[in-house]
């Protein structure tokens, strides 16, 4: 697998609204997963290898704009990790454990987090399981 653009994740006013506007845009695509964190709903909307994070804050859209990173899949983390560290970048979210999948966050010098993860499963109903 080559590193490839994954996913972006953005925060909105409206979930169901931008959702609509994606499947009217690309009628293939499902929900899927969603769930509630920290009292605020969240939303993958896409395909089984690339999708939308919508994430509906309480709060509204941050003073940094609706973007809250993107998501790269990579073919090895540990070496996206220690090139980062090396070169003085700072880990961003801290990701819990999960048996298909390892996640990583990073800034850069703008502030912009950036996600890099490895999946350990070429099934997408385990590396899209947001049950755990």
């Amino acid at each position: 697998m080559a590193n490839r653009l994954e996913h972006a994740n953005l925060t909105v006013r409206d979930i169901d609204a931008t959702v609509r506007f994606l499947r009217t845009a690309f009628p293939e695509f499902i929900v899927r997963g969603e769930g509630i964190q920290n009292g605020d709903r969240w939303l993958h909307v896409g395909s089984d290898d690339s999708y939308i994070a919508l994430y509906e804050s309480s709060e509204g859209v941050s003073e940094n704009g609706p973007l809250n990173h993107l998501g790269f899949a990579v073919d090895d983390v540990n070496a996206v990790v220690s090139r980062l560290l090396e070169a003085g970048y700072r880990e961003g979210f801290i990701a819990p454990e999960h048996p298909h999948r390892r996640r990583k966050y990073f800034f850069d010098a703008d502030g912009i987090e950036w996600e890099f993860v490895e999946y350990a499963s070429g099934d997408p109903a385990q590396r899209n399981d947001y049950s755990l």
